[in-house]
């Protein structure tokens, strides 16, 4: 149940990282094309939590908690790093939109951060992706191309987190007998 409630975190944030982000200079078609994909993934892995929450109710007790204090850690060096380097962007002078890629790096630092303290090393996956696009978009705050960074540091980002919400979601309710 915890794995599934971690998913379903990371879809929630995936599908505001789109709905958010979703903006000029991408069409208005693929904008709404987004935002909707976005919500019906979220649904989708919320859909797969009540599923398992359904199934999992009498096996809870049994399981490790990977929401200990490992995670705390990680997830307090997270909220430090990503309104502390906000402000730091801003005290350089940084555009505006390089505040989401610095998210999307600081949030795919914490997954690879998580990997080892959880013992599931397929959550480093998302998180390179998260912080290769997060130095992206900061990168390219830097250039004529500054219009991109919400895409690139937010939509993208995003999308990963919604795909790997699902997959790993669709591979967790496999693995368990109905």
């Amino acid at each position: 149940m915890q794995r599934i409630t971690g998913l379903l975190v990371g879809a929630v944030f995936g599908a505001v990282f789109v709905l958010v982000n979703a903006q000029s200079p991408l069409s208005a078609v693929v904008v709404n094309l987004l935002r909707v994909s976005a919500c019906l993934g979220a649904a989708s892995v919320l859909t797969m939590w009540f599923l398992t929450a359904r199934r999992e109710r009498s096996a809870e007790g049994r399981r490790r908690n990977m929401f200990g204090r490992g995670y705390l850690i990680v997830v307090a060096a997270e909220a430090i790093l990503i309104f502390g380097g906000i402000r730091v962007l801003a005290a350089w002078g940084r555009p505006e939109q390089a505040n989401v890629a610095w998210v999307a790096f600081v949030v795919g630092v914490h997954f690879i951060a998580l990997a080892p303290i959880w013992k599931d090393w397929g959550i480093a996956v998302p998180g390179v992706a998260l912080t290769l696009l997060g130095a992206t978009g900061l990168v390219l705050a830097s250039t004529v191309a500054v219009a991109w960074v919400p895409f690139v540091g937010g939509v993208l980002p995003g999308v990963v987190l919604l795909i790997g919400s699902i997959t790993f979601g669709r591979r967790t309710m496999a693995a368990r007998p109905a």
